[in-house]
């Protein structure tokens, strides 16, 4: 061997022994599988399963650009800015979408957008109703806390349960709630008690529906005419919160051995003489003792192993969240006249987010990792038409609240720190813009069967709002993309595609467009046709879809 080749033998020794004996380099050890992957593994594979079976062929995958509004309007309640879709769709990883996920879960905004979603599912009636407003910002404040911190489902749930709480009882028309204790979230949690109206049956019907996913109010005055839920099992299940009705004391005529908690865990069946002892909705009874109150037994259980339905009922609310449609849909309302579609998919659903520690995000990775969440909208089969197969994705109609989000980032509104305030804390403002989309665009129509009015439509093509964001005059950004220096009329056009849509414009839109602003539109005037074309993709109906 000659010495210039002895010298980088030497060399390469030192740098990696193992070479210098003629080892094979140690292969990079392949990343461990998370949970996410696993799960989200196991949702490809029973709907493959289920697409054959039906002779179904699923969509294409949505590309990057219908992927990045998505995503950014599911997890943190807006579409992405220009300049943050430009970034993702120009970004060459493999592995981007995970990494996007990751990226949206830890902004302010993810838990700033899944309290207010929350609050609006567990406690509708304080986004209508004045008087209560002020107890769902309450308790939308503690949700924001639980999801920055991602705190366990479980655990969100069970405080929410056995709060310490004390019940004014001495205005017949409406109890008063106040947290006890010393808990320092308590009298945040006591907001979701107060817009309840602090009644047992008010209470008992929340909790059944939203953390069992059983609609009990149903057979509050008769058994159920359509699902196996008699009145005394509403009836049972109320007399858990019965610390809260005024007639909390020791029953007169009460016969047989004092049980303990008997003070507190009997309630009257309305309209009736009777009187039911607080019963867990499978028939089970708690073990009474004098350590644990009713609310205290309830919370044990509804989030144990023993509750079938607590860990279904959550992820089932999670993927509806995703795909705009549950598994069990309504998702409130199981029962033989409306089955889970993927009946052995919801169950490994529940079973993988209960192993995770009920983990949100966790859960939120593993949908939008599947290859369903990332199927594109456009129907390409007739049996994509039915949205419960999830062969594509359904079109969901923007919340108001989404609405106006998304205003603002493609718009660049600067809206005053005083309206977001106000939203967050429930109050009300009829005459600012947040507001103003907020009510008139406000519906109990499920996101897949949003349609827009005759006066939404003509608020958003005639308000004032998208006038003065398209007005060369008081629009910020739209100004800065006329007079942008060094841009010619295809990229102004492609800026504004992608300020609205969060994509570039096709080739033939990008043609027409082109054209009509080169023309000088209908003023002659090449920056007023720019304004005229920005107004156009504002009003569109695409806008208006998370697609």
């Amino acid at each position: 061997m000659s010495m210039p080749l002895r010298v980088a033998a030497f060399l390469a020794a030192l740098v990696c022994p193992a070479l210098s004996h003629g080892a094979e380099p140690a292969p990079n050890p392949k990343p461990a599988k998370d949970s996410a992957d696993t799960l989200a593994t196991v949702i490809d594979k029973h709907l493959a399963v289920d697409w054959e079976a039906r002779g179904l062929i699923p969509a294409e995958q949505t590309d990057d650009a219908e992927f990045v509004r998505r995503v950014y309007l599911d997890i943190i309640g807006r579409a992405p800015k220009a300049s943050e879709a430009r970034e993702f769709i120009e970004d060459k990883s493999a592995d981007k979408r995970s990494k996007l996920v990751d990226f949206l879960l830890k902004m302010p905004g993810h838990a700033n957008y899944f309290a207010a979603v929350t609050r609006a599912q567990w406690l509708p009636q304080t986004m209508t109703n004045f008087q209560l407003a002020q107890f769902g910002g309450q308790f939308e404040n503690y949700l924001r806390t639980q999801y920055r911190e991602n705190a366990p489902a479980d655990q969100v749930v069970k405080r929410i349960v056995t709060v310490g709480l004390t019940v004014n009882t001495q205005n017949p028309m409406f109890r008063f709630v106040q947290a006890s204790g010393g808990d320092p979230d308590g009298q945040q949690i006591a907001g979701f008690y107060s817009a309840n109206e602090g009644r047992p049956e008010n209470v008992g019907s929340a909790v059944s529906r939203l953390f069992l996913g059983m609609k009990l109010e149903c057979a509050q005055c008769h058994d159920h005419p359509f699902a196996p839920y008699t009145r005394d099992q509403f009836w049972q299940f109320a007399a858990f919160f019965a610390e809260m009705n005024p007639l909390t004391g020791p029953r007169p005529g009460f016969i047989g051995p004092i049980q303990p908690q008997s003070d507190r865990n009997r309630i009257g069946v309305m309209g009736t003489d009777r009187k039911v002892t607080a019963t867990f909705f499978d028939g089970s009874n708690p073990e009474w003792s004098l350590d644990k109150n009713p609310r205290q037994e309830l919370g044990e259980w509804l989030v144990s192993a023993k509750n079938p339905f607590f860990a279904k009922n959550m992820a089932n609310r999670m993927w509806a969240h995703f795909f705009g449609i549950g598994i069990i849909d309504p998702v409130d309302e199981p029962g033989e006249n409306n089955p889970a579609s993927h009946p052995a998919l919801l169950k490994d659903l529940g079973k993988a987010f209960a192993d995770s520690g009920f983990d949100n995000r966790m859960l939120i990775r593993a949908i939008t990792r599947s290859k369903a969440y990332q199927l594109t909208s456009k129907m390409t089969h007739p049996g994509q038409a039915d949205p419960r197969t999830f062969a594509k994705m359904s079109l969901k109609g923007l919340t108001p609240a989404q609405l106006f989000d998304t205003m603002v980032a493609a718009t660049g509104f600067r809206e005053p720190a005083y309206m977001r305030n106000q939203q967050n804390f429930g109050f009300v403002q009829p005459n600012n813009p947040r507001s103003q989309f907020l009510t008139r665009f406000a519906s109990n129509e499920r996101a897949t069967e949003a349609n827009t009015t005759i006066l939404q439509a003509l608020m958003l093509m005639n308000g004032s709002f998208i006038g003065d964001q398209t007005d060369l005059a008081k629009s910020e950004l739209l100004a800065a993309i006329v007079d942008m220096p060094g841009w010619d009329t295809k990229q102004r056009v492609s800026n504004l595609f992608l300020t609205a849509f969060a994509r570039n414009p096709t080739p033939e839109e990008l043609e027409k467009f082109t054209s009509y602003v080169d023309r000088g539109g209908a003023k002659n005037d090449k920056k007023q046709a720019l304004a005229d074309v920005f107004w156009v993709l504002l009003n569109s109906p695409e806008f208006l879809f998370n697609h």
